[in-house]
């Protein structure tokens, strides 16, 4: 198991670290040597081997506390929000390398994580939970475009997928249900569209590549992801069109898909 605190002996070295749980099975000095060795290397922390862990960066010692686990070489890896204590830049440098990683062990990891990005981008198959019920189980693909309930639907992708009332929108027309639609999704015209969602043009958040408009409908606040070409002014009346191919309906009542 590795910690969301990574748990490290402050006192030891990054190689007494490493062969800890070795020593604790008493293993033999050579395959100690070995172990660590191959940790050292796998992990890319040559010429660290002296350092106590005061004396590195958050991801070197967090790659520390995967090293002690990985020597082991356990047949569940368990990892309890690894990255959660990284600042956004490192958090995904380790995300990748937590991704190539896993490729080269082959080991079964079971990451817990409150970041949908992380879950998104590092698992093979992916369960949603809440108040300590799995909601749906599934691969990333499946689970962003099937989500079983709402729930599901707002906790992954981002920005969160957007929640009309089914009355409001014009491809469905029922109170009974609620609509759910994607930034990427929705297309938006400056002039009237008979299968458009009115609304008022708030503000554009630009991402670089992304760029998406929140429009203010009634009281809510709907993301639409623009074309790169797209120039949509602030405060003007605007219409959206959801893609019908594209639309998640949700019962109202119990949030499950229909």
């Amino acid at each position: 198991m590795v910690f969301q605190s990574y748990a490290l002996f402050p006192h030891m070295s990054v190689e007494s670290n490493l062969a800890f749980g070795l020593k604790i099975r008493k293993r033999g000095l050579k395959e100690k040597a070995k172990k660590v060795k191959w940790a050292v290397n796998l992990l890319g922390l040559s010429g660290f081997e002296k350092r106590l862990p005061k004396e590195l960066s958050g991801g070197q010692r967090q790659r520390v506390a995967l090293g002690r686990a990985l020597v082991l070489e356990p047949k569940v890896l368990l990892l309890d929000e690894p990255l959660s204590n990284l600042d956004a830049k490192l958090r995904l440098r380790m995300r990748t390398e937590l991704k190539r990683l896993h490729k080269r062990i082959k080991t079964t990891i079971i990451y817990v994580t409150h970041d949908q990005a992380e879950a998104m981008t590092l698992s093979d198959r992916l369960a949603v939970m809440k108040d300590g019920k799995i909601l749906q189980v599934g691969t990333p693909e499946e689970i962003y475009e099937k989500p079983a309930d709402i729930f599901c639907a707002g906790f992954i992708g981002s920005p969160p997928m957007n929640f009309i009332s089914g009355e409001k929108v014009p491809q469905v027309k029922d109170e009974n249900v609620m609509g759910g639609i994607r930034a990427e999704d929705l297309s938006i015209s400056l002039t009237e569209k008979k299968d458009g969602i009115f609304g008022r043009s708030s503000v554009t958040e630009t991402l670089g590549s992304d760029n998406y408009l929140y429009v203010d409908i009634s009281d809510l606040l709907i993301s639409v992801r623009l074309k790169p070409e797209e120039r949509i002014p602030e405060e003007k009346p605007v219409w959206l069109i959801p893609s019908r191919e594209k639309l998640h309906l949700f019962d109202k009542s119990t949030g499950k898909r229909v």
